[in-house]
């Protein structure tokens, strides 16, 4: 009886990529995953393959050895990261569900640890790039809303491009990020200035009537999501206008430096992130205490009132 069980399970073992792919997306759908975390999962699967078409169904050692010279790539950290967090899940998937293999080809290997960029623009470059869109079109009224949404809150870009026009309240002056849409699947109010509303208000009302309230807030001419390659596109071309390079997720750094700056706490902005700790958070407290204490050293009063003398030599 055993070993008919055996040959049940083994009927359902996938003998193709594509199967076994569609396979592991419909387990992972399940889960309850967003599209776009869906996307990136079937994106960095698929990247592998086509790099090395043989790879599946070869013999275990064979595997490794192309595994070892994917990631031996000279790519940043949080790119490899990302390669081996979406692999891994993938083997992780075959080794429980399929037994195509005895155990995960990465076990053993690690994340790089990342310096984590974190770029600070000057109050001109961040007010040249909020009066960079035309808002005479609908693409430009759509990227200054978004632009100055994210100076607003630090949202992050695939959470923007989620949000649908029930999400947004112009009365309170609040967006909400719903849980399936949120990258920590933790659901959160973002409260928004009264600029920031308006642009936002604007910006549906300027929508053809025939879009429904499934159509996102920010979306293409044609009613469809942005996606973070159209969204990155769109940022170059104003990179260029005003002359400085500026991508979106640097946008979130501006506003949290900028929040810290302007006296808001670290809990605080712990919860307008989206993060889950204060791990994350702390980077830019830090950013913010070295620029305080530059700016004190600087700005203090005392150093008017009680000029730094030259040190002395030692006496006797």
């Amino acid at each position: 009886m055993a070993r008919a069980r055996v040959l049940r399970i083994s009927e359902h073992i996938p003998t193709t990529l594509e199967e076994t792919l569609e396979q592991f997306m419909s387990w992972k759908k399940a889960q309850g995953l967003s599209k776009h975390t869906l996307d990136d999962y079937k994106r960095h699967v698929n990247q592998f393959y086509n790099k090395y078409p043989n790879a599946f169904g070869c013999q275990p050692h064979q595997l490794e050895k192309w595994l070892c010279e994917y990631f031996a790539e000279n790519i940043k950290p949080a790119t490899y990261n990302n390669r081996l967090v979406y692999l891994r899940a993938f083997y992780d998937w075959c080794v429980d569900k399929t037994g195509l293999f005895n155990q995960n080809p990465l076990q053993g290997f690690k994340k790089r640890k990342a310096e984590g960029r974190v770029v600070q623009h000057g109050e001109e470059t961040l007010i040249a790039l909020i009066n960079a869109p035309d808002k005479k079109t609908y693409a430009g009224l759509r990227d200054f809303a978004l632009i100055i949404l994210t100076l607003d809150t630090g949202i992050r870009p695939k959470e923007a491009f989620s949000l649908l026009p029930d999400d947004f309240n112009g009365r309170a002056s609040e967006l909400y990020v719903r849980a399936e849409n949120a990258k920590t699947r933790v659901s959160r109010t973002l409260n928004i200035s009264p600029q920031t509303a308006k642009a936002i208000s604007e910006l549906i009302a300027s929508r053809p009537k025939e879009w429904k309230r499934g159509t996102p807030i920010f979306c293409t001419n044609e009613g469809r999501f942005l996606t973070r390659h159209t969204w990155g596109d769109r940022m170059e071309m104003y990179s260029k206008q005003i002359g400085v390079k500026i991508i979106p997720y640097d946008l979130r750094h501006s506003y949290a430096i900028g929040f810290l700056r302007g006296g808001g706490n670290a809990l605080a902005l712990q919860r307008s992130l989206g993060h889950t700790d204060l791990t994350m958070t702390k980077r830019y407290v830090n950013l913010a205490e070295s620029d305080m204490k530059e700016q004190h050293a600087m700005a203090s009063p005392l150093n008017r009132l009680l000029p730094v003398k030259k040190r002395a030599g030692k006496i006797g």
